[in-house]
């Protein structure tokens, strides 16, 4: 364990200096601020999770490696401005992840992850958070914000007691959807409102029986493409020329060939 800490203190310390070199020599990376790095982060953090949905354990080395470096450019700029320095930003992780664990840096007993993650909710607001849902970042996806805030909630007992509760919340949801859009009287935004109630409790009921939402969807993103696709490159004609069944019979070709 000794070596294999070793190893990695004298890898991070080696992207340190790669880091320090790069905004001391590289034209490029002089130039930047948080401000011009924040798309760029972003556009990491997608590329890592469109590995994670594959599992492609090359590409999440690669990606993880770019965030890293990341963490350590925002390091950089802020010591140099005098907010933080690296070492402090780490130091004060460390303290906040031993202080939000004292099941097991200190004398709490809890029995299970419910109890530790109501326990971290309480902790949370015990340092001066004015909500639960106060640590919900405003711009994340409307269906991982939904899931975060649901979930958060539940920490505290705003939650349903069994999974057919949900479910029959999610029907109630849906036949008030199916009667504001029968009805041609209905605003554009009472429809929209409606429809999303319904997308909130499908989100509501995949989390409470423990499905991500997000990874459901995105796979059913993914397998749309790629049967989709599969009927581009097998169709003898354009697509436009084609009809609906003749687009249908490939679709289910490629269903049957596991794609």
């Amino acid at each position: 364990m000794e070596e294999i800490r070793e190893k990695q203190s004298e890898a991070f310390l080696g992207l340190v200096e790669v880091m320090d070199t790069l905004r001391a020599e590289c034209p490029w990376d002089r130039k930047q601020t948080i401000h011009t790095l924040n798309n760029l982060t972003v556009e990491e953090v997608y590329e890592l999770v469109d590995a994670l949905s594959v599992e492609d354990w090359p590409n999440i080395k690669e990606e993880l490696g770019d965030i890293l470096l990341h963490i350590l450019f925002y390091s950089k700029i802020a010591s140099e401005q005098g907010h933080f320095t690296l070492d402090a930003m780490i130091q004060a992780q460390i303290e906040k992840l031993k202080r939000r664990h004292p099941h097991i840096y200190g004398d709490l007993k809890l029995e299970d992850e419910a109890a530790v993650k109501q326990n971290w909710e309480k902790i949370k607001l015990s340092e001066g958070k004015k909500s639960v849902l106060g640590g919900v970042p405003r711009s994340l996806t409307a269906v991982i914000k939904a899931y975060r805030m649901q979930d958060k909630a539940a920490q505290v007992g705003f939650e349903w007691n069994t999974s057919e509760d949900v479910w029959a919340k999610v029907k109630e949801e849906m036949e008030e959807l199916h009667e504001v859009m029968e009805d041609q009287s209905a605003s554009y935004d009472r429809k929209t409102e409606e429809l999303g109630d319904v997308l909130f409790s499908l989100i509501n009921y995949a989390r409470f029986n423990k499905i991500d939402p997000e990874q459901a969807l995105q796979r059913v993103n993914n397998k749309f493409k790629s049967r989709f696709e599969y009927i581009e490159a097998n169709a003898d004609r354009p697509l436009t020329e084609m009809t609906l069944e003749e687009m249908d019979a490939l679709w289910d070709e490629a269903k049957k060939k596991g794609i």
